[in-house]
């Protein structure tokens, strides 16, 4: 099989890789769409994130749908042909974490494209059943790919327990921003209001259904929201994009008694943060770490036409064209690149 990896920074190669075979409670999925999320753009630009370094070669993406080609002896429910989407982590099943649901916090966990572990720019993937979904008939395998960022979407507005009636403040207009909204919609969120500082972004988010949008390199987002909302702040604040300006505005857009949920990852581990303001105010402060049980959800959403994930993917190329894809998706004004493995 043909396999995109990532050999240096900025560099990838296509090699030709055996095949992987299917364990016995495993499936072989040949692998149709990958979604580029901003890790793997990461990844490609500087090598790391974090603790996590590319020290050796690496297949990144772990936004991905295919079909299945083939089962492993023990495995029940599937069959070749059925089309299918891949949650990327697969934890250890024994650890504490795992015992009391948390596997999203497993210490061992296996996760596509983080290193050590290869990800999904190949031709086939041989994943378990477990981590394995199936798209019903009305769910392209492009929409499928991206269960995964709706995932996290869903996870944060579950940290952050967005209910009905609840007014949402999403601080990033970027994918997590987009499908973070989606998710506050299908959790029952009336108004929803979105920032960024790229207003192309703020328009796109307005046409997909924000209610206000707020370009926070041109306005006080304090003032903006303040009056909104009549002076009463957002019930919920999801930060999504990691920008040290907007992980410190999330305390000037919550009303008193609200909650704040973290889920973009900030390049600085250190943010200051008011902590007499949070325990004047009372909030509830809460990181969004991946996800969990989130995956069956995410299906039934895109199923039943609740949410719309393929209107976020600006563009679309093929596994030979990963480096053009890659720079494009460096682009401030781009939301959303997919890999078509076999296009």
């Amino acid at each position: 099989m043909r396999a995109a990896v990532l050999t240096d920074p900025e560099e990838f190669e296509i090699e030709e890789r055996e095949r992987p075979e299917p364990d016995a409670d495993e499936v072989l999925v040949k692998i149709r769409n990958v979604g580029i999320c901003g890790s793997d753009v990461h990844y490609y630009e500087h090598g790391r994130i974090g603790d996590f370094v590319v020290e050796n070669p690496l297949v990144l993406g772990h936004e991905s749908a295919g079909e299945i080609v083939e089962t492993g002896a023990n495995v029940n429910g599937f069959e070749a042909g059925d089309r299918v989407t891949l949650e990327p982590g697969v934890p250890c099943r024994r650890c504490s974490h795992c015992k009391r649901g948390d596997y999203h916090l497993c210490p061992d966990v296996t996760f596509m494209a983080t290193p050590p572990h290869d990800g999904a720019f190949s031709e086939y993937v041989a994943w378990p059943t477990d981590y394995t979904y199936k798209l019903p008939e009305n769910i392209s395998t492009r929409a499928g790919a991206l269960c995964e960022p709706l995932s996290v979407g869903i996870h944060a507005c579950r940290r952050g327990n967005v209910g009905t009636g609840d007014t949402v403040l999403i601080t990033g207009a970027g994918p997590i921003g987009l499908l973070a909204m989606e998710a506050a919609r299908a959790a029952g969120a009336t108004d929803v209001i979105i920032t960024d500082i790229v207003q192309s972004k703020l328009e796109f988010a307005k046409e997909r259904g924000a209610d206000h949008a707020v370009n926070v390199a041109e306005t006080d987002l304090e003032t903006a929201i303040n009056e909104y909302t009549d002076e009463s702040g957002a019930d919920v604040v999801i930060e999504a994009s990691g920008a040290e300006p907007s992980v410190k505005s999330t305390l000037d857009g919550v009303r008193r008694g609200g909650n704040i949920v973290f889920v973009g990852l900030a390049s600085e581990s250190e943010i200051p943060l008011d902590v007499v303001d949070i325990i004047n105010n009372e909030l509830d402060v809460y990181g969004s770490f991946r996800y969990k049980n989130t995956y069956s959800t995410a299906v039934k959403l895109l199923a039943d036409g609740v949410v719309d994930v393929e209107g976020i993917i600006d563009f679309e190329r093929g596994l030979d064209s990963i480096d053009e894809a890659f720079e494009r998706s460096m682009k401030p004004d781009v939301i959303k690149g997919m890999i078509s493995v076999d296009r």
